[in-house]
């Protein structure tokens, strides 16, 4: 996944307003402006690091001269105790950014170790991991691109890059066969080339998802010996998908029965950020 920097440049210009205000005034009060400071990032807890690149770009828009090394890289497994970069220039600029800075820097890691954790308790299954939209409004691009960084992979950035018919949408068609008929319609008379995937409750609206021609079926919180049956009666004629009640404690039984996919919110909606520092002091003459 690639990250649009021109567009993360915008909302950095925007989240350096709105923490800066009129001006960082505990630095310009107590620290003159021509000192010079070396920081250190140090993990305080283990886990899954990402946002490196990100924090170098956030203290680029402050002040180009300053020089933020990175020492490990994004998307890897780390200890508590590692330091993850270096960085040295003015004391002002590296204290303007550095509450931003380790916001980003948390929280994606956060998002990386959560979906690291769970992508090792399906380890050897064949199954994908995947997110979905329940991400925080503005960080969506971080937030996925976070899930990859932990091993994870992006069901769809919105409504726009994937059809997916939810109970909401059925119900509202009036049901699986007249939403997908008039789905395909409209794909073609707009000559757009998106998958559609079915959410279904039941196994009867899963052999109408079938009989209508989806890319995928969505199994809506069945328990695993549904979702088990589901897949013998897909039997491979389109893409599986088990969401809705699934947790690390069960995540393993829903993984044995087949399903191409398993997606959840909580990789991104319920994530406790990794415990990272910032360490600054004059530097060394």
């Amino acid at each position: 996944m690639e990250l649009d920097w021109n567009q993360i440049g915008h909302f950095v210009d925007q989240w350096l307003k709105e923490d800066v205000g009129a001006g960082d005034f505990s630095s310009l009060a107590s620290i003159d402006t021509s000192t010079q400071a070396e920081s250190k990032l140090i993990l305080k807890a283990n886990g899954v690091v990402a946002g490196l690149e990100l924090a170098k770009f956030v203290f680029a828009q402050i002040d180009e001269a300053i020089i933020f090394e990175p020492l490990v890289q994004d998307g890897t497994f780390h200890e508590s105790g590692t330091i993850l970069a270096n960085a040295s220039g003015s004391a002002h600029g590296l204290l303007k950014g550095e509450r931003l800075m380790l916001n980003l820097l948390q929280r994606l890691s956060g998002v990386a170790t959560q979906t690291h954790t769970i992508v090792k308790l399906v380890e050897g299954t064949g199954l994908k991991i995947l997110d979905t939209r329940k991400t925080t409004p503005g960080l969506r691009m971080l937030e996925k691109w976070a899930v990859v960084m932990g091993g994870g992979m992006n069901h769809r950035m919105g409504l726009y890059d994937m059809i997916m018919l939810k109970d909401n949408h059925l119900d509202s068609a009036g049901g699986i066969s007249v939403a997908v008929k008039r789905t395909k319609q409209f794909l073609k008379e707009h000559n757009l080339d998106l998958k559609i995937e079915v959410e279904t409750r039941n196994l009867d609206e899963v052999q109408q998802a079938l009989d209508a021609g989806v890319d995928r079926i969505m199994f809506d919180n069945f328990t695993p010996e549904l979702c088990r049956q589901g897949v013998t009666l897909v039997e491979n004629r389109c893409e599986t998908e088990a969401s809705g009640g699934i947790s690390a404690t069960n995540i393993r039984n829903y993984a044995e029965t087949g399903v191409n996919f398993i997606s959840i919110g909580s990789l991104t909606h319920s994530v406790t950020a990794l415990d990272i520092s910032f360490k600054t002091k004059l530097k060394a003459q």
